[in-house]
């Protein structure tokens, strides 16, 4: 066989049953290897769509999700989704072509150094260069990418590599590694500083979202009782049904969740990865904070935990709530704070305002998704709203980006769920402005034969900058666009097309998008004006008038 046969068995000998992209001429030994693979080619509009399907295959699956470009301009699109990846803690492999390193017969054609390009967008960056080395790079690339923190790897092929003949070389065999548990002085210690607290806190980071920990983390909070928040990317790894629930932190500071939080005198931060925006501020006067995650924190101007406990996390919890389990009396101190917190958050969910507020569209959304369905974000200021006020129930339900926070992600995130998860709802939500960046991925959802709602909030700005740029006393400036005609541009692609016109109107027309299945869009004017009212005016009275923290 020759080094590209050779690359696509390795692959296949991973798992891999999917690979997004698009090829180009330097890969074309690739592209015929895959062609006579088990493996599925998935053809993109653009590589950073490709990118964003494989890091979401990898966030959902915790195995790595692979990608595809050739070299220089192919390639440089993906390092948004490298970026992506990387900050997001999304195992992702890509594989890029290149000229030949042997001969170069184009000179400097198109030719860019991808593999210094990616090296600090990765966590590991390799050029192939010969063919025996493959089944070596590719199973260190999946166990690189896949093992703590995750994230992606590059693997570059260049053409004259790729054609090289080679004897049978021995795959390597994937194996289970097990990760090593705290200790039983670090347990003990953790133990002692959550007994000794009169109001301990429990939050559930971006890290928390691993999908081996769903089960691990309900036994967790159900055995100590303390009550827990959730930061954005940690959101559903812990029923937001629970009677534990105190809300999701969607800002930093002086939302209603931070009640609790200024209460708390020890907050138990479950993989807290300190990428994600600050849930909380860490002061001289704030709360001890207990790290628990795979590695040791992170160490930032708002985040210096006071005691760490690193291991696997799983199983390191269970021995933790094994010391600890009957044995808090104080345990619930801060639930009292819950139900006014979760109220204020729920406060003009019905409200009948057109065009809608955010409120009311977090809530219809909320009313046309069942437990087990997926919610996909882009990034705009509904995300604040949705991390807010949206309570899911299930673990990665909901799928924000609060790390890298890229715009165009959505849509491409929502096909790989509705890939992943065929017979569940499946909804993308995305401004207008995000929406744009990669709408021509609607044509591959229709190819690909997945059903798919796709919910367009329509302000004809880039709303979130927008209010940033009002609420920080600029004039208002460079911001807005002009937007096609959505129910057209969706009947271009021959898929249905709705516009919501009225305030009643926007859970019937989800309802009737996901009956006729296929792939949807949903438009809904929204209606901004809350985002001072609430997120700025609101906020600053309520904290004006509250209580001393330790009250």
């Amino acid at each position: 066989m020759n080094s590209a046969e050779l690359l696509v068995s390795a692959l296949e000998n991973e798992g891999v049953q999917q690979i997004f992209g698009i090829p180009g001429e330097e890969n074309l030994a690739f592209l015929d290897a895959l062609r006579r693979s088990s493996i599925k080619l998935v053809v993109t509009r653009h590589e950073q769509a490709a990118a964003f399907m494989a890091a979401t295959h990898g966030r959902l699956t915790g195995k790595a999700g692979v990608c595809l470009t050739t070299l220089g301009p192919g390639a440089l699109n993906l390092t948004t989704g490298a970026a992506y990846s990387l900050l997001g803690a999304m195992p992702m492999v890509m594989i890029t072509g290149q000229k030949g390193i042997l001969s170069r017969k184009q000179a400097q054609f198109q030719l860019v150094d991808i593999v210094a390009t990616m090296t600090p967008l990765t966590k590991m960056a390799r050029q192939i260069v010969s063919p025996t080395t493959i089944p070596t790079l590719v199973r260190d690339a999946f166990r690189v990418a896949e093992q703590e923190r995750p994230g992606p790897v590059h693997l570059e092929l260049p053409e004259d590599i790729a054609a090289e003949l080679v004897e049978s070389v021995p795959l390597v065999t994937r194996h289970h590694i097990d990760q090593p548990i705290a200790s039983a002085q670090a347990l003990d210690h953790a133990a002692e500083l959550i007994r000794a607290a009169q109001r301990p806190l429990v939050m559930l980071g971006a890290g928390a979202s691993r999908p081996r920990l769903a089960a691990p983390l309900s036994d967790f909070v159900r055995r100590l009782r303390v009550p827990f928040f959730n930061t954005q990317m940690g959101k559903g790894s812990v029923s937001g049904n629970s009677e534990l629930y105190m809300g999701t932190a969607a800002l930093s500071e002086r939302d209603y969740v931070h009640r609790a939080i200024d209460r708390a005198d020890l907050i138990v931060a479950i993989g807290h990865d300190a990428v994600e925006k600050p849930p909380f501020l860490m002061g001289p006067n704030g709360p001890s904070v207990l790290h628990v995650g795979y590695l040791p924190a992170t160490v930032e101007e708002v985040f210096f935990p006071n005691a760490e406990l690193i291991g696997d996390v799983g199983p390191t919890l269970r021995l933790l709530a094994d010391r600890l389990e009957g044995k808090l009396p104080r345990a619930g101190a801060l639930l009292p704070l819950r139900d006014d917190i979760l109220a204020r958050i729920a406060d003009r969910a019905e409200e009948n305002r057109f065009p809608l507020t955010p409120q009311r569209i977090v809530h219809e959304v909320r009313q046309v998704i069942p437990e087990s369905g997926i919610v996909c974000l882009d990034n705009g200021m509904y995300k604040i709203w949705l991390a807010r006020n949206y309570r899911t129930r299930v673990a990665n339900t909901l799928l924000l980006d609060n790390a890298l926070a890229t715009m165009g992600a959505g849509l491409p995130s929502a096909i790989m769920a509705a890939l992943l998860n065929p017979t569940c709802r499946v909804l993308a939500i995305a401004g207008d402005g995000g929406f744009m960046m990669n709408s021509q991925e609607l044509e591959t959802a229709v190819r690909l034969g997945i059903n798919l709602v796709v919910l367009i909030l329509r302000d004809n700005a880039y709303g979130m900058i927008r209010w940033k740029q009002a609420v920080d006393g600029f004039a208002d400036f460079g911001l807005t666009f002009g937007n096609p005609d959505f129910d057209t541009y969706a009947k271009s692609y021959g898929i249905g097309g709705t516009t919501v016109n009225g305030a009643d109107d926007l859970a019937p027309a989800l309802e009737a998008a996901f009956a006729a299945g296929g792939v949807q869009l949903v438009t809904v004017p929204v209606d901004y004006s809350e985002n001072k009212r609430v997120l700025v005016d609101e906020l600053c009275a309520q904290i004006a008038s509250a209580p001393d923290r330790r009250d």
